[in-house]
């Protein structure tokens, strides 16, 4: 029986002479595996559908195990993502996320939508790091974890200079600096855009421009926090820092 579902191209391989096993993340079903047969071929009518960042309608067979791909209309191509490296690499570090992140079959509207906004931003040429790091901060809580964002994570005040914590998970008044003295030193705006990124609909999302010092902050904070408490160790994230090197130097 086959099923009808809106969805996302999160991973292509290859598979045989003309073959592909195609990722899908759908809105209706959430992440599923299927076999596109003959999407290798050039004049087949699922090769245009099975291409990586492709956003459209599918028409697949599910089971227990790996389903098939029958048909599929494309929405967007987010054509602008695959002409670009920088865009293609920030847009393969998001996916790659969420892939690692989320298990096979559990339907979830919300990161479905999440997906689709932050890839649609990047191919509207958004700022590629501050929505790579709303996209970090929003994935958290999907991962289960939950740090402290609207007050103290110590004594619980809402003002006052504020530090982040990994140690103590989340944000640190001046008044408890000394529970982690370790803490990363932080300015007003970096806090306010971490709070922000982690609060934020992204519907709601206006115009972006936030300093270079302040994306370092920010940097420093999310990578440091990801590789503490995520337990993942992506391949991605590293092609992602060797083109940001890269493109710093243009």
């Amino acid at each position: 029986m086959f099923q009808k579902c809106e969805g996302i191209v999160i991973r292509s391989i290859d598979y045989g002479e003309s073959n592909k096993i195609v990722t899908i993340f759908t809105r209706e079903f959430g992440k599923i595996g299927v076999m596109a047969r003959g999407a290798k071929k050039p004049n087949s009518r699922l090769s245009s559908i099975s291409q990586l960042f492709t956003y459209g309608n599918f028409l697949v067979s599910l089971g227990s195990g790996l389903g098939t791909l029958k048909q599929g209309e494309i929405i967007s191509s987010l054509r602008s993502i695959r002409e670009d490296i920088f865009k293609t690499g920030y847009a393969s570090y998001i996916i790659d996320l969420l892939d690692k992140a989320v298990e096979e079959k559990r339907a979830n509207p919300f990161l479905f939508e999440l997906l689709y906004q932050t890839l649609n931003y990047i191919n509207e040429d958004v700022d590629l790091e501050i929505i790579t790091n709303i996209f970090e901060m929003k994935m958290l809580n999907v991962l289960g974890l939950y740090p402290c964002m609207n007050q103290c994570a110590v004594c619980g005040n809402k003002d006052g200079k504020f530090a982040f914590s990994i140690r103590e998970n989340g944000l640190l008044c001046h008044r408890c600096y000394e529970k982690d003295p370790y803490h990363i030193p932080t300015s007003p705006i970096a806090i306010k855009l971490l709070r922000l990124f982690y609060f934020i609909d992204l519907n709601r999302l206006g115009s972006v421009s936030v300093k270079e010092e302040t994306k370092k902050e920010l940097r420093l904070i999310i990578s440091m926090y990801y590789d503490e408490y995520s337990g993942l160790h992506l391949k991605s994230k590293k092609f992602l820092e060797q083109i940001e090197k890269f493109r710093q130097m243009l």
